[in-house]
């Protein structure tokens, strides 16, 4: 029991302060059993704070602190960090969210926040109370890591891991590397074409002895954990031979791409005619026949792009936007004029959305005479195929909807990224959840982007999502960094937050390591009877096993039930404020009482106290006053806004509306 608590409450310059009454929250705490010092700070997170904090760790042996401000995501390693420094273990800090969870959610109701803020925080002080000091174990990590996809995301990943020491094993599905890039034609904005960079990135990858390549393989099976995975793959030998082999690696990085999507029977025509094609089939036309497009032997003079073919469907499956199409569709526009200077281009697109850089080749485009006809789902284009002619007909938003009839000699369809065929596979074998758009899911978009929940298990390139190619290469290099990060002198650093299991009351039944869903949890012998242990390298410390168990045999370090049922029992505490406090804000009885917002603008006050005795209009308020109309406006609308007034119907002249106080 820790018997020398250090609290801390933050202002966050106003975040907090302006709602909940930090000083007050202050002067409950300082009495709280257990805590040796209470203090309210401007800025917990600031140097100045920080080095105050090491101080009183230091100086007054406090042996836990509760640092109620933000979120935890935001600063838990900041904290962390100034227990570090002050010699206190790290696990010996809590962090309590009164910003998020509660000036904020509560802001037009002050004296509530400040009541929920006190009993936050001394669910906070409880649970310091019971905190262990708990540090993390170390485990040897195999020395070689496993890229799977060998695209341009797989291969600049494999490269940068070799160049780090690492020995690197890169496995690829099909014959040769490159994924889509090396059938992708003239990229953007080398304008050189895509194979001439997969076929530099190839000659690198085969020069460097710390790079095995496996082209033909597959993955059969995955075991183990982070720095000490066991993977079997299948391998296509020369001929119709096969191999079965077991890669030992320390950590997994998915780089397995995507597929076009492939327009349905009869989407916008698909199917019905020659004439109409996707998009990379134009790329693939373009690249054998150096740019020039011909349909039967005769050039096409006249050219259209469908654009959001399987994306942004409402009411199918794929409600994302493919985010590289539109740039794809307008670039191939650029290489179609240069070659074929008399084809005439449209572009029937919903939204153009050339992001970053990308503007260019849409501002370029317009500029050629590509003409841009708008259209909405709700109206799409129809295609009527009559034997060797194409008809489009459409309504153009941009003209007020004037219907708009053309036959051209190709009918491109500019069509969206899809998750490949086999990703269900590969996510069942690595246990990478997947998401509702069916690509990969990373734990969080922001703070933990190419990471899975299987620790030593990253996810990179376009298997996330569309991507162009300077977005896939960017994520696989992030998860590169975070491999090296997490394999430090091949050697992992494991977190201490996970179950932990009481031998004596474990009856090894089995319920817990069903639900488990990361294997963590296996029957071992123990005194002569079966029970379960915990894989420190594979659990996640999420809790599912505990509410499970029989015999309350599994416990969450950090997360104890004494420590859970402490904080309820804290958070359910009385809160008795300060008079003043009890009295704030509250409406007075009699209607004459004058009203006193002590931690609002004054000006607030004097609006407040105008409307005592009835409903007033803006010019009212600013005659009795002596202010002008648009600061009273200013104010009253704020008010508003936080429930401090509310309209009250109009003058007579229906001119104004009357405001009453609401509190």
């Amino acid at each position: 029991m820790k018997e020398r608590i250090g609290v801390y409450i933050c202002h966050c310059g106003g975040n907090i302060s302006d709602y909940v009454d930090v000083a007050e929250a202050q002067r409950l705490m300082q009495d709280e059993d257990g805590v040796l010092l209470a203090k309210h700070v401007m800025f917990a997170c600031s140097d100045a704070t920080q080095t105050e904090m090491v101080n009183d760790i230091k100086e007054h042996n406090l042996d836990a602190i509760v640092v109620a401000s933000c979120s935890p995501k935001l600063h838990t390693h900041t904290f962390r960090g100034v227990a570090d420094r002050a010699g206190l273990n790290k696990y010996n800090y809590i962090q309590v969210n009164i910003r998020e969870q509660c000036s904020w959610p509560h802001s037009d109701k002050p004296i509530d926040a400040t009541h929920k803020a006190i009993g936050l925080i001394r669910a906070g002080i409880k649970k310091a109370a019971l905190s262990e000091a708990l540090e993390s174990t170390e485990i040897n990590a195999t020395e070689a890591s496993l890229v799977v996809g060998a695209g341009i995301a797989g291969m600049k990943a494999a490269i940068e891991l070799a160049r780090n020491g690492n020995q690197v094993y890169l496995i690829e599905k099909e014959a040769r590397m490159g994924g889509q890039l090396r059938d992708v034609g003239t990229i953007f904005p080398t304008n050189k074409p895509g194979f001439e960079l997969i076929d530099r990135l190839t000659q690198e990858i085969k020069s460097d002895s710390r790079i095995t390549l496996f082209t033909e393989t597959e993955v059969e099976k995955v075991n183990g954990s982070i720095g000490n995975f066991s993977v079997d793959v299948h391998v296509r030998m020369a001929g119709t031979n096969t191999e079965n082999m077991t890669l030992a690696v320390g950590s997994i990085l998915i780089t397995t791409g995507f597929d076009h999507y492939l327009p349905k029977e009869n989407e916008y025509g698909f199917g019905q005619s020659d004439r109409i094609i996707t998009l990379p089939e134009l790329k693939k036309r373009m690249s054998a026949s150096g740019g020039i497009v011909t349909h039967n032997g005769k050039p096409v003079r006249s050219l259209a792009f469908v654009y959001c073919v399987g994306s942004r469907q409402s009411k199918g499956e794929n409600k994302y936007c493919s985010r590289t199409c539109c740039m794809s569709a307008t670039h191939t526009a650029l290489l179609l004029k240069e070659k074929n200077r008399d084809m005439k281009i449209l572009h029937l697109y919903r939204d153009i959305r050339t992001y970053g850089k990308m503007e260019i080749l849409y501002e370029k485009s317009s500029k050629q005479g590509d003409i841009y006809l708008k259209f909405e789902e709700k109206e799409p284009p129809v295609v009527e195929v009559n034997g060797d002619n194409v008809s489009v007909k459409m309504k153009d938003y941009l003209t007020q909807k004037q219907e708009i009839e053309f036959q051209p000699d190709l009918l491109v369809l500019v069509t969206g990224s899809v998750p490949r065929s086999d990703s269900t596979d590969i996510s069942s074998k690595f246990k990478i959840p997947i998401g509702a758009d069916k690509f990969f899911n990373e734990v969080h978009p922001k703070l933990k982007p190419v990471e899975t929940v299987i620790n030593g298990v990253l996810i990179g390139g376009s298997c996330q999502g569309p991507k162009n190619i300077s977005e896939s290469v960017q994520s696989s290099l992030s998860a590169v960094s975070k491999m090296m990060s997490l394999i430090k002198d091949h050697r992992i650093q494991l977190d201490p937050v996970i179950a932990r299991v009481n031998a004596d009351a474990c009856i090894w039944c089995g319920k817990c390591a069903e639900v488990c869903e990361f294997d963590a949890i296996k029957q071992v012998e123990y005194n002569g009877k079966q029970i379960a242990e915990i894989n420190p390298a594979t659990c996640k410390g999420c809790g599912i096993c505990t509410p499970i168990c029989p015999t309350d045999a599994l416990d969450i370090k950090l997360f104890s039930n004494a420590e859970i049922e402490s904080m309820i029992d804290g958070f359910m505490s009385e809160v008795k404020l300060s008079d003043g406090q009890k009295n704030e804000e509250e409406k007075p009885a009699s209607g004459k009482k004058p009203i006193t917002l002590k931690r609002f603008p004054e000006i607030w006050t004097r609006i407040a106290n105008t409307m005592q005795n009835g409903h007033k209009t803006i010019p009212e308020i600013s005659q009795e006053l002596g202010l002008d109309t648009n600061t009273v406006t200013w104010h009253l609308m704020t008010m508003n806004k936080y429930y401090f007034v509310e309209s009250d119907g109009m003058d007579k002249k229906d001119e104004y509306y009357y405001y009453k106080l609401k509190i």
